[in-house]
């Protein structure tokens, strides 16, 4: 049986330092994944991964556990992903390499369809790097994390009508970004 968050938490804050790695290994690819859809870089992701889980191991004594370890550990991540993206501003624009671009390959889809779903994702990547931060991170956590309104609100400090508002408008603005991108120059509609 898999142990629950706070059953975890307090094994660790009574002295078994060991049993974090159980939250660590619970949410290292949602933490991971977070951090590399803010900066689009996968050394950035993984610096700002481990140092979200040693800022929430040092603080774990504060942790509330009336909360979801979940929201609080993304709360976390989301600040020094903002805090990074203060300090560098070109880590907010993306390197869209192939080698950076998360694929939604499916190898039984003929090669052309293959291709243009990577280009379709590069592209769709390049454009969300384009929002402002606080509309990438609205986007991210709903569209790309997953997470309800309700997560969104709790780990971004914001009312829940606002983080809908902000979520909707970040994706009405990715749309606007990709529908600009899509006729070129000279190019008709």
């Amino acid at each position: 049986m898999e142990k629950k968050d706070n059953d975890i938490i307090q094994s660790v804050i009574e002295g078994d330092r060991d049993a974090y790695a159980l939250l660590v290994d619970r949410y290292k690819t949602r933490i991971f994944n977070l951090a590399y859809r803010m900066t689009g870089s996968y050394e950035h992701a993984n610096d700002l991964a481990q140092e979200t889980f040693i800022k929430a191991f040092e603080n774990l004594g504060r942790f509330d556990q009336k909360r979801a370890f979940f929201t609080w550990l993304y709360t976390i991540g989301l600040n020094i992903a903002r805090n990074h993206l203060k300090k560098d501003r070109k880590a907010s624009l993306c390197d869209t390499s192939e080698n950076e671009t998360f694929s939604l390959r499916d190898n039984s889809q003929d090669p052309e369809h293959v291709m243009m779903s990577e280009q379709d994702i590069r592209y769709l990547n390049a454009c969300l790097y384009h929002l402002p931060n606080d509309l990438r991170e609205a986007v991210v956590l709903r569209f790309y994390q997953e997470l309800s309104f309700e997560e969104i609100a709790e780990i971004s400090g914001l009312s829940l009508s606002a983080a809908k508002m902000r979520a909707y408008r970040g994706l009405e603005k990715l749309r606007e970004l990709m529908e600009e991108q899509s006729v070129k120059p000279g190019e008709k509609e």
